[in-house]
């Protein structure tokens, strides 16, 4: 069992679980008091943990020295806004394939629009989906969710790294190619796909002004959601993390 608790620098000798975490903990998992659990705090560190009392709507927990696991690089993923919950599953399963930064985009061909209250609802959910992913694959970190911007400035949010567009024109360049080339072990990096129907030439030509390069998959059409995690198991895969 598992459950995130944001913790302090300084983690205290033992800790509340309340809300959320507690329904989920001890109405779902039935967890009992004397029961074990991996506290994990989002920014890097897991906890051993025991659960110490179980009150009508907290449990508390003991907590164990503090785990730091071996970090991933940081891979950002600016992903143009796909219709329907396609985003859902990229923040998911990107997730679990070692995204550290999700900045959704408007772009020329995004279809959905979102502004005001609506926009806060649905980053509040994407949040929520990362955090349970992380929580299901056993990641001491919770990727960070931005809200929605225009492309340049979600490229622009998802902070200073090499980054690489996937470009359906581009025949020369591939992911894997650009990647070996450029980077160094601990280099963090930026993805930038296109929603539905691609990113448009001006797209482009601005994010490689910005200071992307243009990147192939190869020779097959891939769904952007497909596409956005393909690209992650590239990355993945050549820092040695997968296959």
């Amino acid at each position: 069992m598992r459950v995130h608790l944001p913790l302090p620098e300084v983690a205290p000798a033992t800790a509340r679980l309340e809300g959320e975490r507690f329904h989920h903990l001890v109405r779902v998992l039935r967890a009992a008091v004397g029961d074990t659990v991996e506290v994990f705090d989002g920014r890097g560190r897991c906890f051993g943990a025991r659960i110490a009392a179980i009150e009508a709507d907290a449990a508390v927990v003991e907590l164990g020295p503090a785990v730091v696991p071996r970090a991933l690089r940081r891979i950002a993923l600016v992903q143009g806004l796909p219709k329907g919950d396609k985003l859902d599953a990229v923040l998911r399963h990107g997730t679990e394939l070692g995204a550290s930064c999700f900045a959704p985009a408007f772009t020329e061909r995004s279809l959905v629009k979102l502004d005001g209250a609506r926009a806060a609802v649905r980053l509040k959910r994407w949040a929520r989906i990362a955090e349970e992913a992380a929580r299901q694959c056993g990641r001491a970190d919770v990727p960070q969710v931005l809200p929605a911007k225009p492309l340049a400035d979600a490229f622009a949010g998802a902070g200073p790294a090499r980054a690489f567009v996937l470009d359906e024109e581009e025949a020369g360049m591939t992911l894997s190619r650009a990647f070996e080339a450029a980077l160094g072990k601990t280099d963090p990096v930026c993805l930038v796909v296109g929603p539905e129907g691609g990113l448009s030439r001006v797209e482009v030509e601005t994010l490689c002004a910005l200071g992307a390069q243009p990147v192939s998959l190869g020779r097959r059409i891939l769904r952007t959601e497909t596409a956005s995690l393909a690209a992650l198991s590239v990355l993945l895969h050549l820092d040695g993390e997968l296959g």
